[in-house]
């Protein structure tokens, strides 16, 4: 198996994923800092962005969740379940409105069918800003999630900006080129 440079470099710095490197430089462009927090990671599996949330702010609590198995880390509270069903998890919900930054690296399985692939993603998106937006402490939250460059992409920022007081969109130097995945960030 052929690893690209940033596999490689996940597997050398033990990572489960090359997308921690995505996280590591939005999270540097917006400043996040190590202080006592709560980290909401959604469709976490498997679990590369908690593993680094972990590892690198300490102070930080991490809840994640996906319906996806996720071996355990140490320091993160994990939960498999559709994410559709987030208010009925007891300790999630106990801290709804509490958490200053909400991260989701989810993308539905794709049909290829690109109509159906774009409606799918977008809806994904969609219910992820729902959650972002009832989980996220009211002031100084943030909230960054995967999308797909397409059509529907101006219209899922128009959604995220009735929340968010600040929105911008990132292509991260570890997103391959070739790839329509981008990154939304928001800030309230």
């Amino acid at each position: 198996m052929h690893l690209d440079s940033w596999a490689k470099k996940a597997k050398d710095h033990g990572y489960r994923s090359r997308a921690v490197f995505k996280l590591e430089e939005i999270l540097r462009k917006i400043k996040f800092e190590n202080t006592d927090g709560k980290v909401l990671d959604i469709g976490s599996s498997p679990g590369g962005w908690s593993q680094y949330i972990i590892r690198n702010y300490p102070k930080k609590e991490v809840y994640a969740i996906d319906v996806l198995d996720m071996k355990s880390i140490d320091g993160v509270f994990f939960v498999k379940e559709d994410i559709h069903n987030i208010d009925e998890i007891e300790t999630l919900y106990k801290n709804k409105g509490s958490f200053e930054l909400v991260i989701s690296d989810i993308a539905p399985n794709l049909t290829g069918i690109n109509a159906v692939d774009i409606e799918n993603v977008y809806e994904l998106n969609i219910l992820t800003i729902s959650i972002a937006k009832r989980y996220l402490q009211k002031t100084n939250g943030c909230f960054i999630m995967k999308t797909f460059q397409n059509n529907m992409l101006k219209i899922l920022r128009e959604n995220m900006a009735i929340y968010f007081d600040m929105v911008q969109t990132y292509k991260p130097a570890a997103s391959k080129k070739q790839s329509g995945e981008i990154y939304l960030y928001g800030v309230k």
